[in-house]
């Protein structure tokens, strides 16, 4: 299976501030649905929360909680103690790539084993944020493509596409 990280940063590679985005930026909400539409995504429980505490619709949402009895499982959402389960959920349904989406512990766990990161690095700073994700190591992972976007009435900073890809070993 294919693991795929899709993660917004700042250049500090800050993510969010209270279990929320430091920003609002419609065109990456765009190009996530698009990437993620009719695939699996794994999240944590707080990055669940902040979205509404509803799966997203169009893919199959698995969450990441060790309190899997407090979720009612659908057709779109699972929940799963432990990375493995989570995976072998998206396998047991034919997926052949998973999209982790956040938050800050779940991305600690899974960049090891990632094979894509999928980033959107948001060029401000924000000073007030107190969530993070680990930079990404350039002996790991090669950038492979990168789309700079500016900044305009609907985007306050601007930001760019990249796509990471694993190194061969």
């Amino acid at each position: 299976m294919i693991i795929s990280v899709v993660v917004a940063a700042s250049n500090e590679n800050a993510i969010g501030k209270d279990n929320q985005l430091l920003w609002k930026l419609p065109n990456d909400l765009k190009f996530f649905k698009n990437l993620t539409w009719g695939m699996p995504i794994l999240m944590g429980r707080k990055t669940f929360e902040s979205i509404g505490s509803k799966p997203l619709p169009g893919r199959m949402n698995i969450v990441l909680t060790r309190q899997t009895n407090l979720f009612i499982e659908t057709t779109q959402l699972y929940a799963a103690d432990g990375l493995e389960k989570a995976l072998a959920l998206a396998v047991h349904a034919g997926y052949k790539e998973l999209f982790i989406i956040g938050g800050s512990e779940l991305y600690k766990q899974a960049i090891p084993l990632a094979d894509k990161i999928y980033l959107t690095r948001v060029d401000a700073s924000f000073s007030d944020a107190d969530t993070f994700m680990d930079a990404i190591d350039p002996t790991i992972f090669q950038l492979v493509s990168s789309e700079q976007m500016p900044k305009d009435e609907k985007h306050l900073y601007p930001y760019r596409f990249e796509t990471w890809e694993r190194k061969p070993a």
